[in-house]
């Protein structure tokens, strides 16, 4: 998929992946009790600093804080913009 936003600088563009609808004992989780997703695929990164390089790369998947980043919408889809210091870890 190809989006049509540069992050500027060290951030990156995030797309979130989908929140588990089912527990695994196999409980349904209501929209209203589902946590907000806190891991995405890096769509889009930015050229970083020149004092620090960028080390997420797209294609990544990686877990960013709860609270992380800025979400906006682009062509009906979600996405969110955020510092690479946000991103906790590559998985």
């Amino acid at each position: 998929m190809s989006v049509n936003i540069k992050p500027l600088a060290d951030r990156v563009l995030i797309e979130p992946v989908a929140a588990e609808q089912t527990t695994a004992s196999g409980i349904i989780i209501p929209d209203t009790a589902k946590e907000k997703p806190q891991k995405g695929k890096v769509v889009a990164v930015g050229s970083g600093k020149p004092d620090e390089p960028m080390t997420v790369k797209e294609g990544d998947v990686v877990l960013y804080g709860k609270y992380a980043g800025t979400e906006i919408n682009v062509d009906g889809s979600d996405y969110l913009i955020m510092k690479e210091s946000d991103i906790l870890a590559i998985v």
